[in-house]
């Protein structure tokens, strides 16, 4: 197993006297499809050309993760699917391009197969392009190589029924102790 170093603490600012300045943080829920071939629902977001993600998105204010992700499938898909466990949780840095640290919630959508996706699915065009089920080719051609690292560890969560927690797509073993 590799072990991975706990990033430094890049969510708060220390001021004067000690006092610390919160720095926004994006919080963010999903969705695992999955058929029974080992393909992954994914959607193609019209505000983006760089990835395809899983159906998910932004907390809304008071907003609880599960809730989020029940929700952000309803909007973005049409289903009216109750997530079930969390499989994994990831937080991403702050990027280059001065997007703010995401923590990222993904909880199991359940099965999904290609005739039930294409009979139920509804996007909504002014956020959502294409749907497609993919497997781990697709993965590295369509995501960002964290959210496919993401992707993979949820596969391994539902295998093994362990929840993930992941820094930045990576799995991260937790201090001993």
């Amino acid at each position: 197993m590799r072990r991975w170093a706990i990033p430094p603490d890049n969510s708060s600012t220390r001021l004067a006297g000690g006092v610390r300045q919160a720095h926004l943080i994006e919080q963010a829920a999903g969705a695992f499809f999955h058929d029974p071939a080992g393909r992954v629902l994914l959607v193609q977001p019209s505000y983006r050309t760089d990835t395809w993600l899983l159906p998910g998105g932004a907390m809304d204010p008071g907003e609880y993760p599960w809730e989020t992700a029940w929700r952000e499938v309803r909007e973005e898909v049409g289903l009216e699917l109750r997530p079930g466990r969390l499989l994994g949780v990831d937080w991403a840095p702050a990027q280059r391009d001065g997007r703010p640290p995401l923590v990222h919630f993904v909880f199991d959508g359940g099965p999904l197969t290609a005739s039930d996706a294409e009979r139920s699915l509804r996007l909504p065009p002014d956020e959502l392009t294409a749907w497609q089920l993919c497997g781990p080719v697709e993965w590295e051609r369509l995501l960002l190589p964290r959210v496919a690292r993401r992707i993979r560890a949820c596969v391994d969560a539902l295998r093994t029924g362990h929840t993930a927690y992941l820094q930045d797509g990576w799995p991260s073993a937790l201090p001993a102790g």
